[in-house]
């Protein structure tokens, strides 16, 4: 009934041998510390304290997306601006791609690299933002070697968008007409 491994074809025992020796290196324990070092990521730094601006620093911001993300206290208003909207992916991709370029260890930016592409840029992504898919075709074609440039064309996009039809909106809000006064 049972003829062993003999009855095996000679390719499914060398196969069998190849699992065994990788299983085995896998249960092997570290020979040092360094081989069982769990990456965690960087501690969030503390936002600065974001003072409300005079109308006439506020007043800049309906003509420079560029002002308004820059500003502490202006980048906050437009965010909690855009979660009323339910639309505040745009910013926070675009915070975190500010983010990213300031990284500089290659080890951190492919990590960056990959949580910014999985939380914006892929498919059915939790906060996936409004790119078309040749921005997305190279976007992904860069991170196969992640630099600092490597989400520039998709972060263009988004700020276009954002200068084009959110700013807008944002200056006519409630919350805008109150600060300008």
């Amino acid at each position: 009934m049972c003829k062993g491994l003999a009855a095996l074809p000679h390719t499914c025992l060398e196969r069998a041998k190849e699992i065994k020796t990788k299983l085995g290196t896998l249960l092997q324990k570290p020979d040092s510390a360094i081989d069982f070092i769990i990456p965690y990521p960087e501690k969030p730094e503390k936002p600065p304290k974001a003072q409300k601006p005079s109308p006439g620093e506020a007043l800049q911001w309906r003509d420079s997306l560029e002002k308004l993300l820059q500003d502490p206290y202006g980048l906050a208003s437009f965010h909690s601006f855009l979660r009323s909207e339910f639309s505040e992916e745009n910013a926070e991709f675009w915070v975190a791609c500010e983010d990213y370029k300031k990284t500089k260890s290659p080890v951190k930016m492919a990590e960056k690299a990959k949580k910014i592409y999985e939380e914006f840029i892929q498919t059915e992504a939790p906060k996936e933002v409004n790119i078309d898919h040749f921005t997305k075709d190279v976007t992904m074609k860069n991170l196969a070697e992640p630099s600092p440039s490597s989400f520039d064309m998709a972060q263009k996009r988004i700020f276009a968008l954002m200068e084009k039809d959110s700013l807008p909106r944002f200056v006519r809000s409630e919350f805008y007409q109150e600060l300008i006064k």
